[in-house]
């Protein structure tokens, strides 16, 4: 059994005021946090696909103890396929485990026995994932279907519209008001979504600020180059046409985890 993990009482109540409540809400939609890792020059990754190290010790057990608090974990299928990631909690003492929520409009992922999430969920020690996809429920392969459902997960079938330039090339996105009811209706009172790239930036578009709750950067002490996974939401204007910033946080704190430095934050109105 992998090694369990750790995270200092004191560094948790830093983080408290970043975190959903422990007491049950009025709100009438899930508490997202949005959380990820990032180099010096905000990439996420040396290139599409490649896996990347950049979290330290200290920071990496803040984040199983950020998904010891919150009941999903949510990434886009190109993270699921670069690094085929546990997505289970591995803090010592944890209640429960997160249900991890994969997007995946396209149906890129096929299910393997041998999938790290799905051999957790066979010992028990997480979650099969609940899939997102824009493809129609009668289309979903049968065996596919089976599978998942023998390990506890399922699809989740939406509605879906096609992006257009300069957003992509007609692949189906997502509108995360609907992504958020749905997973709310399943259940899920808390989301930690943790990336990959197009899933943060997308989050980071203004028509959806009012959907996240809580920003949670890790910032490793390292440049990786050009050429990575940016973290670099799409350029706005003003009514003349001159650039505007397109996010900006507010409520902002700092904390030190090893070598690694952690940003709180809320994004501005």
């Amino acid at each position: 059994m992998t090694e369990l993990l750790t995270f200092p009482a004191a560094s948790a109540m830093l983080l408290e005021p970043r975190l959903p409540p422990l007491a049950p809400t009025s709100l009438s939609r899930p508490f997202v946090t949005l959380t990820f890792a990032t180099s010096l020059d905000s990439s996420l990754s040396l290139a599409p696909g490649v896996r990347t190290r950049l979290s330290g010790p200290g920071s990496k057990a803040m984040t199983h103890y950020l998904r010891s608090r919150h009941a999903a974990i949510l990434i886009g299928v190109s993270t699921l396929l670069a690094d085929s990631p546990a997505l289970n909690c591995r803090i010592a003492g944890a209640a429960s485990q997160p249900r991890p929520v994969i997007v995946d409009p396209h149906l890129r992922w096929t299910p393997d026995p041998a999938d790290k999430v799905l051999e957790l969920a066979r010992l028990g020690h997480g979650l099969a994932p609940f899939v997102l996809t824009g493809v129609d429920t009668h289309a979903l392969p049968a065996a596919s279907v089976a599978l998942l459902e023998q390990h506890g997960g399922k699809y989740i079938s939406l509605a879906a519209t096609s992006s257009a330039p300069p957003c992509g090339s007609g692949r189906m996105r997502f509108d995360w008001h609907l992504v958020f009811d749905v997973l709310f209706r399943e259940g899920l009172s808390s989301i930690m979504v943790e990336g990959g790239g197009q899933i943060i930036n997308s989050l980071l578009d203004r028509a959806f600020h009012a959907l996240v709750d809580s920003i949670i950067v890790t910032i490793a002490p390292t440049w990786l180059g050009q050429g990575g996974v940016v973290v670099s939401p799409r350029r706005l204007q003003d009514s003349a046409g001159i650039p505007i910033p397109v996010a900006r946080l507010s409520d902002v704190s700092w904390h030190p985890f090893g070598e690694d430095v952690v940003l709180c934050g809320k994004l501005h109105p």
